[in-house]
């Protein structure tokens, strides 16, 4: 979790819609088939699901489910941070509501994401570790995980626990095809993270390692997806000097071969990295058709004050690319047309 994105101020009302037990609004709209029936994307990015998922609120952290009926992502409102989600029964989608492994108020569920089989889910959380008390606010950062049952339904959260979790602060889980788990770690007395990794050896977590100086030794990266297959990464990454928005940080691509060789980081380009805009997350689809992330950008059009009035006022409010963070999705050959030679 980057903290400079962890406090946002909205309507504490339109949140509690979302919550357990409050009924679902008759006129939701009847979305059917694949990615809630959206048109998909060419290779200019497009606001994915607009004023559904990407709405006037702060949403980011797209997870979807590998026969893609399911779909989870972050929402922050009022200092309440969570995990939504939404299922295509039948032949319709539901209405986004609260994760139910997330709905304890009490603390904040964030960045969820889906191993590659859809049996679990692992997401950053500020729930106590077993026989430490609760902190306010991000005081505890780290990587949990809920198990599915027989009947499709999430267990419990369980504490990945050591040697993942640590009193540092870990977070943005990505999961690959044989359970190797890819996470940020902060380094003490630093304002810098670094991009770890834990291979899953006979069910238990190996001690993680660094990745190396082609991912962490340029710049600050965080918030990092791997491809199932670990054949690539995306991350964001702050400070370096082919930066293409001066002064915050871009989505890079970084490749890998079989032997464990990565290549340096490849900016993702003008179209996904604008100016004054943050790289927060990024996801590929589980068909590897499209690649998701999110974006503070905002439309120029919404800001002009001439003959500003109080509904013209409310409309920003609601409406995406006002400023919170949006979720885009683009044709997922942005990613592989930078392939270099040699990582095929």
């Amino acid at each position: 979790m980057n903290k400079s994105t962890a406090i946002f101020s909205c309507f504490l009302c339109l949140f509690l819609f979302s919550l357990p037990g409050c009924s679902q609004k008759p006129n939701f709209p009847a979305f059917t088939g694949s990615y809630l029936g959206q048109s998909s994307p060419g290779m200019q990015p497009e606001l994915f699901a607009p004023g559904v998922i990407s709405t006037g609120l702060y949403e980011r952290d797209l997870a979807i489910s590998p026969d893609g009926k399911e779909i989870y992502y972050g929402l922050i409102l009022g200092g309440q941070v969570t995990i939504m989600t939404t299922h295509l029964a039948g032949e319709r989608w539901t209405e986004p509501k609260v994760a139910p492994f997330a709905e304890n108020k009490d603390f904040l569920f964030f960045e969820p994401c889906l191993s590659p089989d859809g049996m679990r889910l692992f997401f950053l959380s500020t729930l106590p570790p077993q026989g430490e008390e609760p902190k306010a606010g991000w005081g505890h950062q780290n990587i949990w995980v809920v198990s599915r049952a027989k009947d499709g339904a999430w267990g419990e959260p369980q504490d990945v626990g050591s040697p993942v979790n640590t009193d540092n602060e870990e977070y943005f889980p990505s999961v690959t095809r044989d359970g190797t788990l890819y996470f940020t770690r902060s380094i003490p007395g630093e304002r810098k993270t670094r991009i770890m990794r834990s291979r899953c050896l006979n069910g238990d977590y190996a001690k993680p390692e660094a990745l190396p100086e082609q991912i962490n030794g340029k710049g600050t990266p965080y918030n990092a997806y791997v491809a199932p297959d670990e054949d690539f990464l995306v991350a964001c990454v702050e400070g370096r000097d082919d930066s293409v928005t001066e002064g915050f940080a871009d989505y890079y691509v970084f490749f890998r071969k079989k032997d464990d060789t990565w290549s340096e980081g490849f900016n993702l380009g003008k179209k996904i990295n604008l100016p004054k805009d943050r790289a927060l997350s990024p996801y590929v689809s589980p068909d590897r058709r499209y690649f998701f992330f999110a974006s503070t950008r905002k439309d120029p059009e919404l800001f002009s004050w001439e003959g500003v009035t109080w509904s013209r006022i409310q409309h920003l409010h609601a409406s995406p690319q006002n400023g919170n963070s949006d979720i885009y999705w683009v044709d997922a050959r942005i990613i592989e047309n930078l392939r270099p030679e040699g990582f095929e």
